[in-house]
């Protein structure tokens, strides 16, 4: 595993967390929501390749 995905990782919740905060400061709780969505949803696309090179691993290990 890359150490860089773990940097990505950290930068998107900062980033995250701040526009969440800001716009639920500012009223907007819908849109804060959906960055927070969109945040997930980026990082999900950048670990599922990790998690399916794991499977397919354990899957090699315990094949017969």
């Amino acid at each position: 595993m890359e150490v860089s995905i773990i940097f990505k990782i950290a930068a998107v919740g900062i980033l995250v967390s701040v526009l969440s905060q800001i716009l639920k400061h500012s009223g907007r709780e819908e849109q804060a929501f959906l960055v927070s969505l969109a945040g997930l949803l980026i990082v999900l696309f950048w670990i599922v390749p990790y998690i399916y090179d794991l499977f397919e691993s354990i899957r090699q290990l315990f094949a017969l």
